[in-house]
């Protein structure tokens, strides 16, 4: 089978995936994905805080990427399993963008925002890459071939 008749699995239907990601400062992770990777913040109505309830981002046709406050994940999300705290990572986000120095770009933004820069962008075998966690702690990598 070609990559390009790739086939869904049975009973999955055309539709977008949401990415939820627990938080711990709803207003903290608003502005940096705002500020930081210029997202566009969409939701059905305000919360009590002014923020888009809920707070999500489009990221793509497929995609959404949707905040829930720690102790809400944990509790309604995840049936009462333990949401990885800080520095604990459960997985790796990747943005990437077209030239090497639009990867330095992001980077520098997220760490004058708060981010730990995990790598420093660099030329790897791969790609040219550079790794923060934002402020929750989730790891982003920022790659251009």
């Amino acid at each position: 089978m070609s990559l390009g008749r790739l086939r869904r699995p049975r009973g999955m239907h055309e539709s977008s995936v949401t990415l939820a990601l627990p938080t711990d400062d709803r207003r903290r992770a608003h502005d940096f994905y705002v500020d930081v990777l210029l997202f566009e913040a969409s939701g059905t109505e305000l919360g009590s805080d002014g923020l888009p309830e809920p707070l999500q981002f489009a990221i793509n046709a497929g995609l959404m990427l949707m905040f829930v406050p720690r102790g809400g994940f944990s509790r309604y999300v995840a049936g009462g399993r333990p949401v990885a705290e800080p520095p604990h990572t459960e997985c790796l986000l990747s943005l990437p963008r077209a030239t090497e120095a639009e990867v330095d770009e992001v980077v520098a933004r997220a760490e004058a925002a708060g981010a730990t820069v995990v790598t420093a962008p660099t030329r790897k075998p791969w790609a040219y890459e550079g790794t923060f966690a934002d402020p929750d702690g989730h790891l982003w990598s920022v790659t251009t071939a």
